[in-house]
């Protein structure tokens, strides 16, 4: 399996925009990490940015739970970009 850097934007006023989506985004974070695909993710301080590693046997999986999530669906997550990863160490 290779490894991946999701960098994404969230939307102005994301604090308050999510609220009603928040819980359906941490479950499917929750079951991501459980099933070994989802590495880590979270917010910059500033809430601006949204940073998260993933490890799946392509590129398009990461896509498709990136667009799943309901921060995406929702516009909370205004855009994103994808790159493998190599992980020195």
């Amino acid at each position: 399996m290779s490894k991946y850097v999701m960098w994404g934007s969230y939307c102005e006023n994301a604090l308050e925009k999510r609220t009603p989506y928040r819980q359906a985004h941490l479950d499917g974070l929750k079951a991501q990490k459980k099933s070994g695909v989802l590495v880590t993710l979270g917010p910059t301080v500033d809430n601006t940015k949204v940073f998260a590693i993933y490890e799946a046997d392509s590129e398009e999986i990461v896509q498709q739970l990136i667009e799943g999530d309901p921060y995406w669906k929702n516009q909370i997550w205004t855009e994103y970009t994808i790159k493998e990863w190599i992980q020195a160490f």
